[in-house]
């Protein structure tokens, strides 16, 4: 990658969007953006393109499901991981039928995001 990536963290916990953020910054080609909740995602995804989108299932206002509906009905297209305690089958089948590619259960570590990040071809 020559030029930078823009990246939106959507995720209400403070600390879980950090560790995401910190995985980016070791990498100088990424520009992240936050929202702490599927609401101010939608805004910001409205508002400007982004490459991917880290999102949590489980927020306040709107959900990650919510916002992955949204995306669908507005169609809006750009590479999606979830980032999400709620590792249940019927879940990842849920986000799957979005046509989420990525699914990292927390915790997690800087080889999942990688590992992620390779299957899109972003890394």
């Amino acid at each position: 990658m020559t030029s930078t990536f823009p990246v939106l963290v959507c995720d209400d916990s403070l600390i879980a969007r950090k560790q995401v953020v910190r995985f980016f910054k070791k990498h100088d080609d990424f520009v992240i953006s936050q929202a702490q909740n599927g609401q101010e995602a939608m805004d910001l995804l409205r508002q400007q393109e982004f490459g991917l989108l880290c999102l949590d299932l489980t927020m306040p206002v709107m959900d990650g499901l919510a916002v992955l509906a949204n995306l669908k009905a507005e169609q809006i297209h750009l590479h999606t991981v979830v980032i999400s305690a709620d590792i249940q089958p019927e879940m990842k089948q849920r986000v799957a039928d979005y046509g989420v590619l990525g699914f990292i259960e927390k915790p997690f570590n800087d080889e999942d995001f990688s590992a992620v990040l390779h299957k899109f071809g972003i890394r």
